[in-house]
């Protein structure tokens, strides 16, 4: 089967990759804006990273999908 969920998450590429994604970047959204809420630059900069590494891991999931499709 071509869609199988559990074949998905075995690889890696189902829904739960890409929640955890966008997670982390709502999560570090929220980071930041706590940050400048609260004045804590400490709180505002992890919020940055948590973005961009949710921005970054987004990318590296979509690359690698297209890479497997290709291979199929």
């Amino acid at each position: 089967m071509a869609n199988d969920p559990e074949e998905e998450n075995k690889k890696g590429t189902g829904l739960g990759g890409k929640i955890s994604g966008a997670a982390q970047v709502i999560i570090g959204e929220i980071e930041e804006i706590g940050g400048i809420l609260t004045a804590d630059p400490v709180t505002r900069a992890e919020g940055e990273l948590n973005v961009e590494i949710g921005k970054a891991r987004e990318e590296a999931e979509a690359g690698l999908e297209e890479s497997q499709d290709k291979e199929d």
